[in-house]
């Protein structure tokens, strides 16, 4: 059996681990060492097949159903997660559904349905293992939020809020328990290309992305699930003993390039500064 790497004897819950960001993550917990639970709201293939990955690297794997939906299933995913493995030691809040809708045409029940899953379904999960936690001596958990929850986007309102709750939660609930050995961090992911952006948006190829990324991104490429997969193992382990309440930003340099900056990749032809510091 496997027994090497940063999270070796651990006992891992990754929500919404059916496909993209999230299923990277469950299996790159295995590859350092942890026991998986794995999340899905509906489809079985995603999460089933990393679930056969997992057990073929000689860890313990299961997926576990739960609509967010619905509170009650939220904490029962809990309640499934610590009847498998015993104990969650590293809770990674992945899952979330996104929309892209004006402000004045989102109507209330997609409002509803994105608070629900993205934050309250969350929340109440969180809260049932801290429980769990407490009484262990301790723990790590990694919510996933983006960087619309730090930068405005049109048409992402409802979107955004979700994932500005989650930022501001992350660091309110991690100096709350931080004492308790219970560590709670962030991710902001930017522009990750997973399996969903061939669904919405039309006519979206690879070629076409890497493109676009080398023109928009300073790192002139977009991110990959394993990207934010390495970050989240780093977060939940040992190496990260030190980091409390941060959301840490995984996106390229997206969010550090000013917006009025047209062209970053050729020197600017404008001088500031001549007449008043010298050597311009």
């Amino acid at each position: 059996m496997q027994s090497e790497g940063r999270l070796a004897g651990k006992k891992a819950l990754v929500t919404g681990s059916d496909t993209g960001i999230g299923r990277e993550i469950a299996l790159e917990f295995a590859r350092e060492g942890a026991d998986v639970a794995l999340h899905y709201a509906h489809d079985l293939s995603g999460a089933g097949s990393a679930v056969e990955e997992i057990k073929s690297m000689g860890r313990q794997a299961t997926a576990l159903q739960a609509n967010f939906n619905s509170a009650e299933e939220a904490v029962g995913l809990a309640e499934q997660s610590l009847s498998f493995l015993g104990r969650v030691d590293c809770l990674v809040n992945n899952a979330g559904i996104t929309l892209n809708k004006p402000f004045l045409q989102t109507r209330q029940e997609q409002l509803d349905i994105l608070l629900n899953v993205n934050f309250r379904a969350q929340f109440l999960l969180t809260q049932r293992l801290v429980k769990e936690m407490l009484g262990q001596g301790g723990g790590a958990i990694c919510n996933l939020a983006s960087i619309h929850g730090l930068q405005g986007a049109p048409e992402h309102t409802a979107y955004a809020a979700t994932k500005g709750a989650i930022i501001a939660y992350t660091r309110a609930l991690a100096v709350e328990l931080a004492h308790k050995g219970i560590r709670v961090n962030a991710i902001a992911p930017g522009w990750v290309t997973v399996e969903n952006y061939y669904k919405a948006i039309p006519g979206f190829n690879e070629k076409d992305a890497q493109e676009t990324a080398r023109e928009k991104v300073p790192v002139a490429r977009y991110g990959t699930p394993l990207d934010v997969a390495k970050l989240a193992v780093f977060l939940c382990s040992e190496d990260a003993g030190y980091i409390v309440g941060q959301t840490l930003v995984i996106d390229g340099g997206t969010t550090s390039l000013m917006s009025l900056i047209s062209d970053f990749r050729n020197p600017s032809a404008a001088r500031f500064g001549v007449g008043y510091v010298p050597g311009v």
